[in-house]
């Protein structure tokens, strides 16, 4: 599963096949930088060739992608950025995901409380590692894609490993599903899972793909922003790429519940 999402981060939602018994960096020459020139052509399709456009889009893939860290990174007003935002919604290259602020006794702030999530892994790879360097890369000078990418590549798939806990949690709460599932932020919290079911239950999650276990200062840290928002989860879940230590698994029961990269397997079946 682990090689799964490397790969799923990477290429989701680009029509081809991968050979996994390859080396990644090997696929990822092969496939995409390589082949720069065609694929620029059809993301031109699909997100457009504009450079105000295309300098949010890399702000938002390589930022937190919140909408008005996105809009400094592409120096552009958060109304005008707002404009661009609705242009690309319409080409079906983001959406807008809102912060579950009305969950929690807290108040919504407008220009954080909105992140710009690619409709495709593929695409958000693209303007992260890709379209800023594009010259090096057309020339077929990949050294400074290869830096870029081995420095970033474990935040870099979080983001999407996230994503993919998230539709685990709707497929697993079968006897009390879930009716509202995304996340919340503000400028001094932020939760990677918060969901609520149709009986009124509050889920709260952490996921971790990171290279070391998940330690109870996690479980802590999760307590504490839920107490600064005024949030009582009936339900925490933490999810990580490398599992828990011993402290952390000695607590596991109804309202605590823990998950690895192996537990995804779920959404394949």
């Amino acid at each position: 599963m682990e090689e799964a999402i490397n790969y799923f981060t990477i290429f989701g939602g680009l029509d081809i096949r991968v050979n996994t018994t390859l080396p990644i960096e090997d696929q990822i020459q092969d496939i995409i930088l390589d082949d720069y020139k065609h694929l620029r052509n059809i993301i031109g399709d699909i997100a457009t060739q504009d450079p105000l456009l295309q300098s949010i889009l890399s702000g938002a893939a390589m930022g937190d992608s919140r909408t008005n860290s996105s809009f400094r990174r592409a120096n552009v007003s958060f109304d005008n950025g707002m404009d661009c935002v609705e242009e690309l919604c319409d080409l079906g290259a983001i959406t807008i995901n809102r912060s579950l602020h009305h969950l929690t006794n807290q108040k919504s702030d407008s220009e954080i409380a909105k992140k710009l999530t690619f409709t495709t892994p593929f695409l958000r790879f693209w303007f992260a590692f890709v379209s800023p360097i594009f010259k090096g890369v057309r020339d077929g000078e990949y050294t400074e894609f290869y830096k870029n990418f081995e420095n970033k590549k474990l935040e870099f798939t979080n983001l999407i490993f996230e994503q993919l806990c998230h539709e685990f949690i709707k497929c697993s709460f079968d006897e009390d599903s879930i009716d509202q599932i995304g996340r919340y932020w503000d400028n001094e919290v932020e939760i990677d899972l918060v969901a609520k079911t149709y009986s009124g239950k509050i889920i709260v999650g952490s996921c971790r793909y990171t290279n070391s276990k998940i330690k109870k200062t996690e479980l802590t840290k999760i307590k504490d922003d839920c107490e600064h928002i005024e949030l009582k989860p009936d339900i925490i879940v933490l999810f990580s790429k490398k599992g828990f230590t011993n402290e952390v698994k000695s607590l596991k029961g109804d309202g605590f519940k823990l998950y690895t990269v192996k537990s995804l397997k779920a959404l394949i079946s």
